[in-house]
């Protein structure tokens, strides 16, 4: 018996310290540089991503809202600097976005990558970290009601690049095959460095991948706050 996979942080824990480059201005962004006002830090896949590409938007769109409330909205995609800047330059979004193409950040906030067993494996499946082939490819999955039905992920994937028009480029490609099966993750950091919230997609079980928290479930996390 290996040990116990490692499970994501929860709110009480530190957020753990990063540096990252930024796609949305010049420089590097650290935690320290976000201590002292509450902000919101959403990892996600990268542009291969099709769902995250959406939820990067709609994280957007939920900006406004969040600042009233004086939190600052950050997001780490899974895709390195110059791609992501080349992308972001024609779909320019408000939020600070941080690359981070080797997922780092979500290996140090705890959120899982799925891996798979072998097919001979006597193990019984532990989602998303012992993860069963099987189970995946039996998934079904229609966040936000964007397809005509629901659609096993990867076939999901393909066919919401299509309808986008999103065409891959090599390092997309290398980005989905190394971290395709990394999950995402949304954490609340309070003014201290302290988590106060925290949301991981999928962590019941695949059906589960690519939904986002809803403006409501942000709203009471960042309400709380002041509780």
């Amino acid at each position: 018996m290996g040990n116990p996979p490692p499970l994501p942080l929860q709110p009480g824990d530190p957020a753990p310290d990063f540096v990252l480059p930024s796609a949305s201005q010049e420089g590097t962004v650290a935690l320290s540089d976000l201590r002292g006002r509450p902000f919101l830090i959403g990892l996600f896949r990268g542009l291969h991503c099709p769902f995250c590409r959406r939820q990067v938007m709609q994280l957007a769109a939920q900006q406004p809202a969040l600042q009233a409330a004086g939190v600052k909205t950050v997001a780490v995609i899974n895709t390195p600097l110059e791609r992501a800047r080349q992308y972001y330059r024609f779909r320019p979004t408000p939020l600070l976005l941080l690359s981070d193409p080797e997922c780092r950040t979500h290996e140090a906030f705890g959120v899982p990558r799925a891996a798979f067993q072998s097919p001979d494996s006597t193990e019984t499946p532990q989602w998303p970290f012992r993860a069963s082939l099987a189970e995946f490819e039996a998934a079904r999955i229609n966040p936000g009601g964007v397809l005509p039905e629901p659609t096993q992920p990867m076939a999901a994937n393909a066919a919401l690049n299509a309808k986008d028009g999103f065409e891959m480029e090599p390092v997309d490609g290398e980005i989905a095959a190394s971290y395709g099966t990394q999950l995402v993750g949304h954490f609340l950091i309070d003014r201290a460095g302290t988590i106060a919230w925290r949301h991981i997609e999928a962590m019941e079980g695949p059906n589960g991948l690519c939904y986002l928290p809803n403006a409501a479930e942000i709203a009471a996390a960042v309400k709380g706050l002041d509780a």
